[in-house]
Parts: C-alpha cells; sequence; structure tokens
C-alpha cells in the first residue's frame, strides 16, 4: 500500500508563479493566457513583469489562489510545455 506524501501546501492559497522566457513580442500574454486557462478567477492586474539587466529575458510573476495541487501540477505542466516558456518556478 503506498501512501500519498502530506502536502507542504494548505490550499486554497495564494500563489505567486514565475514564469521566464525570452523578451518577445505576445509572451507576456501567452501566460496570462495559460494563467487564467488554469485559473479562472486571477487578476491579471496583479501580474508583475522584470525584464533582465540586459533586456534578453522577462519574468512575469503571477499571484494566482490555488485550490488543488492538481491545479497547480496541471498549471507548471502547461507552462513548462510552452515552447516560449524557459522556466517556471
Amino acid at each position: 500500500m503506498t501512501v500519498e506524501p502530506q502536502s507542504l501546501i494548505e490550499y486554497p492559497c495564494d500563489f505567486p508563479i514565475k514564469v521566464m522566457g525570452r523578451t518577445q513580442a505576445g509572451f507576456a500574454q501567452t501566460i496570462l493566457e495559460i494563467v487564467q486557462a488554469h485559473a479562472p478567477d486571477f487578476d491579471a492586474s496583479t501580474v508583475q513583469m522584470k525584464s533582465s539587466k540586459g533586456g534578453k529575458y522577462l519574468s512575469v510573476t503571477c499571484t494566482i489562489r490555488a485550490t488543488s495541487r492538481e491545479q497547480l501540477d496541471g498549471l507548471y505542466r502547461t507552462l513548462c510545455d510552452h515552447p516560449m516558456v524557459v522556466m517556471a518556478l
């Protein structure tokens, strides 16, 4: 019998997700669309964006109201599979 590991996160909770990619047209909008598909109540006005020192990369931080591990797993999977995304934390 396998026992599921206890989650260190208590749901629901506010959960920040930082997504990094190359600075390019449509990157931030694409990230927002992916996040909203997984967290429909996400408030896009709370997004924070920051360019790298040389301007080559852009980070987009979205804080969602996470409701389950399945929701977060699905969101990270979709983000990491997207060709514009270099890294999601």
